[in-house]
């Protein structure tokens, strides 16, 4: 069975649980063939937590979910050294951390000091305890839920950890369809549907050597670096309006995690070449936590999606 035969086949099993949501499947698929980590954010209710869940039956893969709450340790996470009698000294007990995908529940209600420790983990695939910093195992992905900021119980992640995803995306509401097809799914309390495990980590990591092969034009590469231009200098490119608001343009990671999506969207649409559309399509999941907006954009009800929708229809294609 071919790699494109077992993405088909990951959809399907996704869809016998998880109603409506394919846009969010290709985002964790994304993430999980380039190595990015995913947030999601949305009220609660929307499935985020099922979706995750049921991606990693899906998935030959260690997993491990952890609820993220005010009272919630660093050692909770990534573990810690307890006194051992049988041999007089002290051994590690290591954490749920330790584990190829970890579902980071509510990642927003946890204190900073909690949200350092994952930090070193999304970032250098590694976690320190007392002395001894302990690689993690290959692949290792964070799929963090999160409510809105404006929940009561909510700390605002710090930029610099939320730079470190890959994407975030925003789960909505279904449409009265999806939904009705959910209530009645869901009201059979017989309903147990156990999703076939289909990709385990060869399959992995042959597709994302498959993925390395998809080819973007110079073109396309220069125009990715416009466009994360244009979030920090926008009056560059004719926008006044956008320099009034945005206080901070995306990182450089911004211009690779750009890329490197845009090669995953062709890849699961079949192609080996990445097209205009495919950069247009996953850029506000690249790049709106990555703009900061400054207070007066507030006063005017300015969003980072409408500055983003603006330099999209903007910047031009071999400007």
């Amino acid at each position: 069975m071919t790699s494109r035969e077992k993405i088909n086949q990951v959809f399907e099993e996704m869809g016998k649980v998880v109603v409506g949501h394919e846009k969010l499947t290709n985002r964790l698929l994304i993430g999980l063939f380039t190595g990015g980590h995913v947030l999601l954010e949305g009220v609660p209710g929307l499935a985020k937590t099922l979706s995750v869940n049921t991606l990693s039956k899906i998935l030959k893969l260690d997993f491990h979910r952890i609820q993220f709450t005010p009272d919630l340790l660093p050692a909770d996470l990534i573990g810690t050294m307890i006194y051992s009698r049988k041999s007089d000294d002290f051994e590690v007990k290591k954490g749920p951390v330790f584990a190829n995908i970890i579902l980071a529940d509510e990642v927003n209600r946890a204190p900073a000091k909690v949200q350092s420790a994952l930090l070193e983990a999304m970032q250098e695939k590694q976690v320190t305890i007392g002395d001894f910093t302990y690689p993690l195992d290959k692949p290792f992905l964070v799929l963090a839920t999160q409510n809105p900021v404006e929940q009561e119980g909510t700390f605002p992640l710090p930029e610099a950890q939320v730079d470190r995803f890959m994407l975030k995306v925003f789960v909505d509401y279904l449409n009265k369809e999806q939904e009705l097809e959910v209530m009645r799914k869901m009201s059979n309390m017989d309903f147990n549907y156990q999703p076939r495990a289909i990709l385990d980590k060869e399959d992995i990591f042959k597709i994302r050597k498959e993925i390395n092969d998809i080819t973007i034009s110079e073109t396309l590469e220069k125009y990715i670096i416009e466009l994360i231009f244009a979030t920090r200098k926008p009056g560059d490119y004719g926008l006044r309006e956008e320099a009034r608001y945005v206080q901070f343009g995306a990182s450089p990671r911004a211009s690779i995690n750009l890329n490197l999506a845009s090669k995953v969207l062709a890849y699961l649409d079949g192609r080996d070449y990445v097209l205009p559309e495919d950069i247009k399509e996953i850029a506000p999941d690249v790049l709106n936590h990555r703009i900061m907006l400054n207070y007066e954009a507030e006063a005017d009800g300015i969003t980072t999606m409408q500055v983003i929708d603006t330099i999209l229809r903007r910047v031009a294609i071999g400007r």
